[in-house]
């Protein structure tokens, strides 16, 4: 199929599902929101399938994971039982589309490429230190002056902090895994790079607003998923992608340590939050 001419059903039937995303991650708690979500998510679905059983079979292997997700929370919380359940639910969000697309519709449209024995380039070096400079210029401006730190716990233990620094890590590393190999990847054999790049920019950005990105936080999280789409389709890499996030995750743990406790890691430029009374 020429994805530069996708008919408009297949258009409309694709953001259908990435609209679901909004509706149901950042409108959760919000029944008519959520009852929202549920009828673009089958609808978009459906009406792919009526029209284009190819993009019905892949659209179904984002909807799956996206209703999965819907089915629990992700807003930080490091208490262990909500680990392994978290977990085990994104673990099977990358699973699911990966063992259906090679072993059920056999078409493999699910993979990780890595370019192995094939070194990163000059550039793609210069672009993870501008990663860190760029993660350390934003990343406690944004934290601090929105007040969304506060939407990951303050750490005191060892093992809290361990754990966070775990689970942003593994977040991490999954929002790549899904959002660009699995929904972007999978857009990408039916649309053109911009119209699969901005749908998976919707459903990544809404992810990561229940999360604890909210605030003004999609100015952030929109262009960084933007970004790493279109890494992707030039690098042909996961495994950059994945160095670029976590270079920006090492930055944001430290952040969220500082706004809790600025005298831990006094090493940003941005004054911590003011204690309360």
């Amino acid at each position: 199929m020429n994805v530069a001419r996708a008919r408009l059903s297949d258009v409309v039937a694709a953001s259908l599902v990435a609209v679901a995303a909004p509706a149901l991650f950042v409108a959760r708690g919000s029944v008519l929101g959520e009852v929202l979500g549920y009828v673009a998510l089958t609808s978009g679905v459906a009406l792919a399938f009526a029209r284009n059983r190819a993009l019905g079979r892949d659209l179904s292997l984002i909807a799956v994971p996206l209703l999965l997700i819907s089915l629990i929370s992700v807003e930080a919380n490091l208490e262990w039982g909500n680990i392994a359940l978290m977990g085990s639910v994104l673990t099977a969000c990358v699973a699911y589309p990966y063992l259906m697309s090679r072993f059920v519709f056999r078409e493999h449209a699910v993979r990780f490429p890595g370019r192995p024995g094939e070194p990163w380039s000059r550039g793609e070096w210069a672009w993870l230190a501008a990663v860190l400079v760029l993660g350390y210029s934003i990343l406690p401006v944004y934290f601090i002056t929105s007040g969304s730190y506060h939407n990951w716990p303050a750490v005191e233990s060892p093992s809290e902090i361990a754990r966070l620094f775990v689970g942003v890590g593994f977040v991490g590393i999954w929002d790549e895994l899904f959002f660009i190999c699995v929904v972007f990847a999978l857009l990408r054999r039916h649309f053109s790079l911009w119209v699969s790049n901005a749908l998976q920019a919707v459903v990544f950005a809404s992810f990561l607003w229940e999360l604890g990105y909210r605030s003004w936080g999609p100015a952030l999280t929109v262009p960084f998923a933007l970004i790493q789409g279109w890494i992707f389709e030039k690098s042909r890499s996961v495994f950059y992608i994945v160095t670029v996030h976590l270079l920006f995750d090492v930055v944001v743990f430290l952040v969220l340590v500082y706004a809790h406790h600025p005298t831990w890691v006094p090493i940003f430029l941005v004054p911590p939050p003011v204690a309360g009374p």
